[in-house]
């Protein structure tokens, strides 16, 4: 038996394959975990990397996934086919922006500039007031770490308001990031919480 929906989860993470096999541990670790705790799956739809681990965590524990993809991927047989429930975009900007649109949160695995600026931009977002929901940085592996930093140097150096490092919250593994997923309001944001 299903468990009822609490809303759409959209993470940002790596298609790339030639990575340590614990990031694609805990890609399909918190697949599983989001299913597990009812949570639907939106990501970027791709068949490999975190991507494909994330979706296959999710989709094995009884999950459900949508995978936001331009049309250029498809094309390109990028798309995974297990994915069911799939929203072909016509580019990169118009996939952000139904990701963003669909999200009731945002989690962050590690990944490249893709990920990064999809990341950034969300915080971007968010601190503009253009988005409200909560932005977990999952930082796997201290992956994050250099970026966690250079956003704290922003801020030490008055590039950015103190106030804005309460954008995003931290977890270092899936459990952690699915306790904070848990603990937030989706319809608030962390600056009260952390």
């Amino acid at each position: 038996m299903k468990t009822e929906n609490k809303g759409n989860v959209c993470v940002f993470c790596a298609s790339s394959a030639n990575i340590d096999v614990r990031y694609l541990d805990a890609a399909r670790e918190l697949g599983s975990l989001l299913a597990q705790g009812g949570w639907r799956c939106v990501n970027g739809g791709g068949a490999v990397g975190l991507m494909g681990a994330l979706t296959d965590g999710a989709l094995d524990a009884g999950g459900d996934v949508t995978g936001v993809i331009p049309k250029f991927m498809v094309d390109n047989g990028w798309c995974y086919d297990r994915l069911e429930d799939v929203i072909v975009s016509a580019d990169m900007h118009q996939r952000k922006q139904m990701m963003s649109e669909m999200a009731d949160a945002v989690i962050a695995m590690p990944g490249g500039v893709g990920t990064f600026e999809e990341l950034l931009e969300t915080l971007t977002w968010r601190q503009l007031g253009l988005v409200k929901v909560p932005v977990i940085i999952l930082n796997t592996l201290g992956y994050y770490d250099p970026l966690l930093a250079m956003l704290h140097h922003a801020i030490d150096e008055g590039f950015m308001k103190p106030s804005h490092g309460q954008l995003w919250a931290v977890a270092s593994t899936p459990v952690e990031a699915i306790a904070l997923l848990e603990e937030s309001d989706t319809n608030t944001s962390f600056e009260s919480k952390y």
